[in-house]
């Protein structure tokens, strides 16, 4: 009877090897992230996005570009622009990324789409291609998600799913705590220096071992 069941055990432990190597294989409880282009040969880190990575509310050095750098060690550029819905930015995505040689591109829009009522269709069809059209550049994509109170969930679902079949890292609800606290706004939609520094600190979080593969 002991003989029998230490076979029973060895049978299970090699059953739980073979397990753990199917979702190894899988990516399940792999260390190395699953997302597109990990290894691009790209050169430059780029936050493609509107008024909350332009930095309105800021005061200078202090929008979340500047402090991711700070984070990172390098070059980060900050191709924002203040009040840009997903269609405009996906008419200077040539121009203002793809042209830069890009490694990793951190895209931050939707909340002027929400704000202005555009079909959730359309708004997320065009970040859906801003992302795709990144990727076939050859760089990781890291997208961040920007949730407009009543269509927190609705949204969040959206930005979700682009980043999982996309294979694109994702931060969710990049102003949750900030939006609903005075001390880190500067109006009531932007955030002042302490709220970017928040914000800076979540993205860097997601980009830092991406940089490190």
């Amino acid at each position: 009877m002991a003989r029998a069941g230490a076979s029973d055990r060895a049978a299970s432990i090699r059953q739980l090897g073979v397990g753990l190597a199917g979702l190894l294989f899988l990516g399940g409880c792999s260390s190395r992230p699953n997302v597109a282009n990990l290894d691009s040969q790209g050169t430059t880190i780029i936050c493609f996005g509107d008024s909350l990575t332009q930095g309105v509310g800021a005061s200078p050095g202090h929008d979340y570009p500047s402090l991711l750098a700070h984070a990172l060690d390098g070059e980060v550029i900050n191709a924002g622009v203040g009040g840009e819905t997903t269609t405009e930015a996906l008419q200077r995505l040539n121009a203002d990324v793809l042209s830069r040689n890009p490694r990793l591109v951190i895209v931050e829009l939707g909340g002027n789409d929400f704000l202005q009522r555009r079909a959730l269709e359309e708004t997320f069809a065009n970040l859906d291609a801003i992302v795709r059209r990144i990727q076939a550049h050859g760089a990781m994509v890291v997208l961040v998600g920007v949730s407009p109170g009543l269509l927190a969930d609705t949204t969040r679902v959206e930005y979700e799913k682009i980043a999982r079949v996309r294979r694109a890292a994702f931060v969710p609800n990049i102003l949750a705590g900030i939006l609903t606290d005075p001390t880190l706004k500067s109006d009531g939609i932007h955030p002042n220096d302490l709220g970017y520094e928040k914000i800076a600190q979540r993205i860097a979080t997601t980009v830092k071992p991406l940089l490190e593969r």
